[in-house]
């Protein structure tokens, strides 16, 4: 399980990362760009990982990480259930997910 405390501390310890509203989720963003939202009503984070990675993550625990149900899905966009979650697989999941968007062009 990862609280959202848990959850803010990982996400703000990778470099130049900041925490911005979005909507009505709290998001995490390097370069401007969402790599992670955290959705307080639901209990879920949403990341964005690479095709691989979501593969290999909704396979091997497909009832705590699966794709968003639409075309956000097809792009890497993975829900995660935090109250499922082991804390060190969540924390790779998320270092995936920042690494994924960081590695983007500005």
């Amino acid at each position: 399980m990862v609280l959202i405390e848990t959850f803010r501390k990982l996400a703000l310890s990778f470099p130049n990362a900041a925490e911005e509203p979005h909507f009505e989720k709290t998001s995490f963003r390097i370069n401007k760009k969402i790599f992670a939202t955290f959705d307080e009503k639901n209990n879920r984070a949403v990341l964005k990982l690479n095709e691989i990675d979501q593969s290999v993550f909704c396979a091997s625990s497909e009832k705590i990480f699966y794709e968003v149900p639409n075309k956000w899905g097809k792009q890497g966009w993975t829900i995660v259930e935090l109250s499922k979650v082991r804390p060190e697989m969540f924390e790779d999941a998320l270092m995936r997910s920042y690494e994924n968007v960081a590695s983007k062009k500005k």
